[in-house]
């Protein structure tokens, strides 16, 4: 296989584990979270600054390079790794959560997903081998099987607006349909790939937040013999406490030896309860996406720049932050100044600040399953006791 998966360490007092995967560029230790540079860039930040603050992977989405430069233009350019510069291991997003995100442009059939080009409204589809051969020529070393993402609630189905998904079904039905065509699309993906060697595919669970159907999609995927699986239809619409169950129940019947990937959760304390029910990858725009709208984690609990009582505040964003903003004192007052005059290196300084967070929060989770003394987390991160209101951003410091 394309990677190789080692796992070093675990906790006495749940199932969270330690460990190394290596690929064709290097290495990255897990519980590992993947920045994510959509296409083949990180919004307002450069690779050598990503590479500061500790990633050691990150995320690519096939279908936005698909569509612009266009796979083929990558491919030539060396893949994605040379094209952008980035020498360390990279995973590629297959496509399919563009489906389910954006519903109302696109025509999903046994075939594959139509879509309209968000560059100039043309046709474009994508079917299980077209996303295969569209991460292969990407050059990605963990790539993801194409699946159908569907509603995970139910209330997105009473929606008159997000209709268009189920095209009549009751929801029930459309959970079972997106787990069977995933399974088959699953086996089209691993017919169609052609570089195993070379490139590791990942399965992905489907099922919504119905244990029965979570179980079901888990025993189709998992039939397959691959290098690892993702959690797939989570944190689009639940609540914290439904992710943390759902994500739960699954990881615990995932292969004990291979990686784990919960896709696209990202608030610390979804994070550290996935990591402690035996998860071992994650990726969220968040760390960059609410960075370039002044929005800043602290380990005390987020904090938005832009409001007034910063205006004179020269403290940093957070004290006990190591970061080259932090420790070089840029203050919350400048930063402010920054928003508020539009000058773009706000959005530098904070989304910098916000993934050297996230890597602090993942290396101290290391630690603690490293030193089995998963309780000192709580301590140096109190925003993990902190509720999250309905919007599922945690509560304002």
């Amino acid at each position: 296989m394309a990677i190789s998966f080692d796992i070093t360490a675990r906790t006495s007092t749940n199932a969270a584990r330690l460990g190394r995967v290596e690929t064709p560029h290097g290495g990255f230790d897990t519980p590992a979270f993947m920045p994510v540079a959509t296409a083949a860039a990180m919004k307002c930040l450069t690779v050598d600054q990503v590479r500061s603050t500790g990633s050691q992977i990150i995320l690519n989405n096939a279908y936005h390079l698909m569509i612009r430069p266009g796979d083929e233009r990558v491919a030539a350019m060396g893949g994605s790794h040379e094209f952008m510069r980035w020498d360390g291991p990279i995973l590629t997003d297959s496509g399919g959560y563009q489906a389910f995100s954006m519903a109302d442009i696109n025509s999903v059939t046994e075939e594959g997903v139509t879509f309209a080009n968000f560059v100039n409204g043309a046709k474009v589809h994508l079917s299980p081998e077209r996303s295969i051969q569209v991460q292969e020529r990407i050059g990605a070393d963990i790539i993801m099987a194409f699946d159908d993402c569907p509603p995970s609630r139910e209330e997105d189905c009473v929606n008159p607006e997000k209709r268009v998904r189920l095209k009549g079904m009751t929801h029930e039905q459309r959970l079972v349909q997106a787990i069977d065509r995933t399974s088959r699309w699953l086996e089209r993906c691993i017919k169609a790939h052609q570089r195993s060697d070379q490139q590791a595919l990942f399965g992905i669970i489907q099922g919504g937040t119905d244990e029965t159907l979570r179980q079901r999609s888990l025993e189709q995927v998992c039939a397959f013999d691959l290098p690892g699986y993702a959690i797939g239809g989570v944190a689009v619409g639940e609540g914290p406490e439904l992710i943390e169950s759902v994500v739960r129940f699954t990881a615990a019947r995932m292969p004990e030896e291979k990686p784990r990937y919960l896709m696209g959760v990202g608030y610390e304390r979804d994070i550290v309860r996935a990591v402690a029910a035996g998860v071992d990858m994650f990726d969220c725009v968040l760390p960059t996406r609410n960075g370039r709208k002044a929005y800043a984690f602290t380990r005390q609990g987020p904090i938005r720049l832009k409001n007034a009582r910063f205006t004179e505040d020269q403290g940093p964003i957070d004290p006990v932050c190591g970061c080259p903003v932090c420790a070089g004192g840029y203050s919350r007052g400048y930063l402010r100044h920054l928003f508020m005059a539009d000058e773009w290196l706000g959005q530098t300084l904070t989304s910098l600040h916000n993934l050297w967070h996230y890597q602090a929060l993942l290396l101290d989770i290391r630690r603690a399953i490293r030193d089995d003394s998963w309780s000192s987390l709580a301590q140096a991160w109190p925003v993990l006791l902190q509720e999250r209101n309905k919007a599922g951003k945690a509560t304002d410091s």
